[in-house]
């Protein structure tokens, strides 16, 4: 028996434990995916300019495309991996299906992270933080293993470093404010 599938029988025997732990693993596996989609919207509107937010939806959407929709499908069409709950008989607390590897929502989601993060440092820590409790619960419910929330991530981070040249991030930040920081920066000031 690997890592992953003891690391996946931890996590996930915590459930039924207390009904507050389950609760909380169903909200950050199946809901809090649509607060981030807002908080996504959020984020590209709080630009002052059209045409910044058209740059910031542009780079962030090729990046989460790349990931989820063309990478992620590839390799699962591939690489047929189980479900934890096909894999071992058992009701897991949300209901999916289709491929466990990678993590599509890791895949997207980390993704966003990482283009929010090349844009602001802010924003995007709080999106990785979101996305690996996202992760980590779609491991507790029962949906997926760790590997595939890992490979998620790297599936994330490899359409990030090809979708990123083409924008010339993270060296030219997409936001005003950001450009207007390291003006002032490169003349010798402190903000």
């Amino acid at each position: 028996m690997g890592i992953d599938v003891l690391a996946f029988q931890f996590v996930h025997g915590l459930t039924g434990w207390a009904g507050m732990l389950d609760t909380a693993g169903v909200f950050f596996a199946q809901y809090l995916p649509y607060l981030l989609g807002i908080a996504i919207i959020i984020f590209i509107f709080k630009s002052r300019s059209p045409k910044t937010r058209f740059k910031t939806f542009l780079f962030i959407t090729l990046t989460a495309l790349l990931s989820r929709g063309i990478l992620t499908e590839a390799i699962g069409f591939f690489f047929l991996r189980p479900r934890p709950f096909d894999a071992f008989g058992f009701t897991p607390l949300i209901s999916v299906s289709g491929a466990s590897f990678p993590s599509g929502h890791a895949a997207f989601f980390f993704a966003v992270s990482f283009a929010i993060f090349a844009i602001d440092r802010t924003w995007g820590w709080w999106f990785f933080v979101l996305s690996v409790l996202n992760g980590l619960a779609r491991v507790f419910v029962g949906v997926h293993y760790p590997l595939d929330v890992a490979g998620g991530f790297l599936v994330a981070l490899v359409s990030y470093f090809v979708i990123a040249p083409i924008f010339k991030t993270p060296h030219a930040p997409l936001h005003e404010a950001s450009h207007e920081t390291h003006a002032l920066q490169e003349e010798g000031e402190t903000i």
